[in-house]
């Protein structure tokens, strides 16, 4: 049980988006909240969750619980960006994210800031295309990344070693 909580603590999470739903009835209107979570490890952990609830709070703790639920794993290179340049689509939802040199930051906007906040990705630049619905930016950028191949799997897969695949530079 202890162990379970450690995990627990170092895990930060971040409120993407919160949506005001609004039934009307007869006495009037009902409010409901629908909130958009992503949490992560700041390791190469991260999982999205949503949550409904007729309260802001209820609603968020719903949406952590799903996230914490839905964790996967996510290879990052040095531990701080990406080891390609990626494209992820969720719907119309379009994003591009693009590995940069270290000191860069996150360059990015909304949803996509969110996740490489929470992933640990500290050298990105990111670009949402198309729809600007954080529900689909959010999974567009999921799918992206899960496409990403890190160098490790791809020896694997040809049977090589991973400095045959990795190509050093050379200093001038």
């Amino acid at each position: 049980m202890s162990e379970n909580k450690k995990i627990e603590s170092d895990i930060k999470e971040k409120l993407v988006a919160i949506n005001r739903i609004t039934k009307v009835v007869k006495g009037g209107r009902r409010f409901g909240f629908a909130a958009l979570v992503v949490v992560g490890n700041q390791k190469g952990s991260i999982g999205i969750g949503q949550g409904k609830s007729k309260q802001v709070p209820d609603a968020i703790k719903k949406a952590t619980e799903v996230a914490k639920r839905n964790l996967i794993k996510i290879p990052l290179k040095e531990g701080r960006t990406l080891h390609h340049d990626v494209k992820g689509k969720n719907g119309s939802g379009k994003v591009f994210l693009r590995a940069a040199p270290a000191g860069t930051g996150i360059i990015a906007g909304g949803a996509i800031r969110s996740v490489c906040e929470v992933l640990g990705i500290q050298d990105v630049v990111a670009k949402s295309l198309g729809s600007a619905n954080p529900h689909n930016v959010l999974k567009a950028c999921l799918n992206g990344l899960r496409s990403q191949n890190s160098p490790k799997i791809l020896s694997v897969i040809r049977g090589k070693k991973i400095s045959d695949i990795v190509i050093k530079r050379e200093s001038k």
